[in-house]
């Protein structure tokens, strides 16, 4: 069988314009969001990631209109979709467990296949279970699946989530705007595509108020309408970029991402000695004086976001001195280290709590914090890619070290970025696709 492979010849400094597109995190729960209308949904500055194909073909399979042209994505659902998610979208993404809220109202029942999605750490569906149940909902976790049903409308209620996730609090977004009566969402994950989600449902007619205090209180309708929406700019996207013009001391100039999405990543870098340049249209960094080691503690929004840090560890290893990382989110987001140590970054991993307070995973086995020594000469490698933010930093890896590198698993990338092997051609890299 053959695989796709990039091979990779370090060329210098990065430099040049990357536009990039809206969130992948985003466009495909707002795909789901469109499950709910009563007519088309069209969002704009979609971006062309294998995660927005996968979840595009689960809603032809449900039965749904999508169509996409030029950086547009209209979905338009049909009168009686399907109940059920065929299982060859098995382990593909996670977003097949967030349309079990709109599949109940749509049908009274549904059955999705298992989730998969990046192996960064336990991410267990208890979370979305525990939401549909007290929304009233029977829902039976099987082997390949999970099955879930609804006598009657659901009804609203009150949750309050272990821990502020995306997934669980997106799902109960979804699922409450059309169950009877109000819901109360207590410490909801607060980031930026969530209230995009929430402000898409808003122009369906769903009746959202955001609070403090990580609250979020939802009145349920009857029908909610389709609608129309631009997706924001991709901030991980957008920090992985102006990173990678860093981390080879060139300078990426970054399109299409505001600068509220990215506030604390600017000063995290403007710590380590970069400069920016920042207008209503781009964000350039740039560091002329070398960079500064940091300590950086990774958190829930408006924390340093969990997939900033892959690209930040290849920058550590390029700065003068010993940076620290601490993982808070996952509890194993570290699994591409022995790809990045294989190319020279000289990392130490640990299960201790360093660089921050003590976290969720303190007095675990879970190995969640590193030191990183710099400035590492690193080498070309042949290396596999675990995950999708995990492939960029090899990627960043590729363009310093001494000779050519290999990389395997770029499906990954692939899945999560826009057209990435062209933007970073149009940067300068060297950098082909293969089969082998």
């Amino acid at each position: 069988m053959t695989e796709a492979v990039w091979q990779v010849e370090p060329s210098g400094p990065l430099r040049g314009d990357i536009q990039v597109r809206g969130s992948k995190n985003a466009i495909t729960k707002h795909l789901v969001a469109a499950m709910l209308g009563e007519g088309p949904s069209t969002f704009h500055n979609a971006p062309e990631v294998g995660d927005v194909t996968i979840t595009a073909e689960m809603l032809e399979a449900l039965g749904m209109s999508v169509e996409r042209s030029d950086g547009s994505i209209t979905v338009a659902p049909g009168e009686v979709p399907e109940s059920r998610v065929p299982e060859a979208f098995t382990g593909l993404n996670r977003i097949p467990i967030l349309m079990l809220g709109p599949l109940l109202h749509l049908t009274g029942k549904a059955y999705v296949p298992l989730v998969g999605g990046d192996p960064i750490g336990r991410r267990p569906v208890d979370f979305h279970v525990d939401a549909l149940r007290a929304f009233g909902a029977e829902v039976e976790v099987g082997d390949g699946g999970i099955t879930a049903s609804a006598g009657r409308r659901l009804h609203g209620t009150r949750i309050e989530l272990p821990y502020p996730s995306v997934g669980a609090t997106e799902t109960v977004l979804l699922t409450a705007v059309r169950a009877e009566g109000k819901t109360v969402l207590r410490n909801a994950a607060t980031e930026p595509e969530i209230v995009e989600l929430a402000l898409f449902l808003q122009r369906m007619g769903a009746r959202i108020e955001l609070n403090p205090d990580r609250r979020i209180v939802i009145e349920g309708v009857d029908r909610l309408r389709g609608a129309e929406t631009t997706i924001a700019g991709d901030r991980l996207e957008a920090f992985s970029y102006l990173v990678a013009g860093l981390v080879t001391r060139g300078e990426v100039r970054v399109h299409g991402c505001p600068q509220d999405r990215l506030v604390t990543p600017i000063t995290t870098l403007a710590r380590m000695g970069a400069r920016f340049e920042i207008t209503d249209d781009w964000i350039m960094a740039s560091a002329p004086d070398g960079l500064f080691p940091a300590a950086v503690h990774t958190d829930t929004h408006p924390g340093f976001a969990t997939d900033w840090q892959t690209p930040l560890m290849v920058l550590f290893s390029q700065a003068d001195g010993m940076s620290v990382l601490h993982e808070t989110v996952f509890d194993n987001r570290l699994v591409y280290v022995p790809a990045l140590k294989r190319m020279g970054c000289e990392i130490e991993v640990f299960a201790a709590c360093l660089g921050g307070p003590a976290c969720r995973f303190h007095d675990t086995n879970s190995v969640h914090s590193a030191v990183v020594r710099g400035v590492s000469k690193l080498k070309g490698a042949d290396v596999r890619l675990p995950d999708v933010r995990a492939g960029f930093s090899a990627v960043l890896a590729a363009a310093v070290a001494d000779g050519p590198s290999t990389l395997r698993g770029v499906r990954h990338i692939e899945r999560g970025y826009h057209r990435p092997l062209e933007q970073f051609q149009t940067l300068g890299l060297r950098i082909n696709r293969a089969e082998t």
